[in-house]
């Protein structure tokens, strides 16, 4: 009684094993690694065609299955994933970066369901949204797997320098709206303004006419130069703190 039991968590456990990153030994583990990663790639193919046929609608079919399993089979080990076993695990591991990754390459499968349906032509819109298991890359890399955990920790700093950056979009965007207001026609054309022209970008679609908004212009780029350079800064210098212990961990 105790084998059957224990058998099934056993598979379970196995499988969450296949369907992590491989670990060294663990040949299963690398196939299906490799069998999720030529998924990926193989199943951007059709987004680079500018007409289907059968060979593109059967890479659709078959890339949209092998996800959607891998999506079941994660969501079933969830709890192993999580370190917890309840149910709150599942939910926790459903809203998950990594999961809703998952979820949004999975979704263009409605297209292949209701490929002439007038009723789901919304979801005929879901296929731009294959782009996104490119990001399904993430799970396989160790080094992305190094810049998450860098991002994890300096999360509080890049959100307080965007909040900063927005401030002073905004604020810029309304000093111009008042001093050139024949140049926009609303003011999100200040807000665009004043966006590329933070980044330094300046398409030139838009251009003060007046001396102060130019002196506007230049104050607002040169502000923008050191404010871009900020989290330039803050993501150097934990990506270097993260080489650095994950280095020392390994030595140890």
């Amino acid at each position: 009684m105790e084998n059957k039991k224990t058998k099934p968590e056993y598979i379970k456990r196995r499988v969450y094993e296949i369907i992590e990153a491989s670990h060294d030994g663990d040949q299963t583990s690398k196939a299906y690694d490799l069998m999720m990663l030529v998924g990926v790639i193989v199943g951007l193919i059709p987004l680079a065609l500018k007409m289907e046929n059968p060979y593109t609608r059967a890479i659709d079919a078959t890339t949209a299955l092998i996800f959607l399993l891998d999506y079941i089979l994660r969501i079933w080990t969830a709890d192993y994933k999580m370190g917890v076993k309840s149910y709150k695990s599942y939910l926790a591991y459903i809203v998950s970066p990594l999961a809703i990754i998952d979820l949004l390459s999975v979704v263009p499968i409605m297209c292949l369901i209701f490929p002439n349906s007038n009723a789901f032509a919304l979801f005929r819109m879901f296929r731009l949204l294959r782009a996104f298991r490119l990001l399904k890359l993430i799970r396989y890399s160790k080094t992305i797997i190094v810049l998450e955990n860098m991002f994890r920790k300096v999360k509080d700093q890049i959100v307080a320098v965007l909040v900063l950056v927005l401030i002073y979009i905004i604020a810029c965007a309304l000093i111009m709206f008042q001093i050139e207001p024949g140049l926009f026609d609303s003011f999100w054309d200040a807000i665009y303004w004043a966006a590329i022209s933070i980044t330094t970008v300046g398409y030139g679609d838009l251009v003060p006419t007046t001396t102060l908004g130019q002196l506007v212009s230049v104050v607002s780029s040169l502000v923008g130069v050191a404010i871009i350079a900020l989290p330039t800064g803050i993501i150097t210098a934990a990506y270097m703190d993260e080489v650095k212990r994950k280095k020392t961990k390994h030595e140890l």
